[in-house]
């Protein structure tokens, strides 16, 4: 076979540092916007980004050509020194959750990306981040998933 054929889509979420409520209202239509041009630029498509004030979800798309790891290094990094322009105290943590995605659950994802704010009404992020850690399987060491 001549060429290569992938599709491969992750739902990554990652905590602002020490989970500190600095992404404000009104900078997140800003912030999503300026990650879904991130990803553009590294050939990673974007489905679906959004989150609140203390983290992000992105629901993408990786070309074969990059790893997540390389992907979520441009998107952190790059995120990061916009938000440190434009919100005092940011940064992005360390690690990530990413969780791969079939395409028959695409459109669930996105609105749950897109309702975070009303989401987390109900949940906290802590209680969130576990429960995906435990659907899929993922084993961890409760003194280590949040810092």
């Amino acid at each position: 076979m001549s060429h290569t054929y992938t599709k491969s889509h992750f739902h990554v979420i990652f905590s602002t540092k020490e989970r500190r409520k600095t992404i404000t209202k009104e900078i997140q239509p800003r912030l999503w916007a300026y990650m879904n041009g991130i990803c553009r630029n590294h050939n990673i498509i974007p489905v679906a980004i959004g989150g609140i004030a203390d983290h992000a979800h992105a629901l993408i798309h990786l070309p074969a050509t990059l790893s997540l790891s390389k992907a979520m290094l441009a998107l952190k990094s790059n995120s990061s020194r916009w938000m440190s322009e434009h919100a005092r105290g940011f940064s992005w943590p360390e690690g990530y959750g990413a969780f791969s995605v079939s395409v028959s659950v695409l459109p669930a994802v996105t609105r749950y990306i897109q309702n975070q704010e009303e989401h987390h009404k109900k949940i906290s992020f802590e209680d969130e981040f576990l429960a995906l850690l435990k659907k899929h399987g993922i084993e961890y060491d409760p003194k280590y998933v949040f810092g």
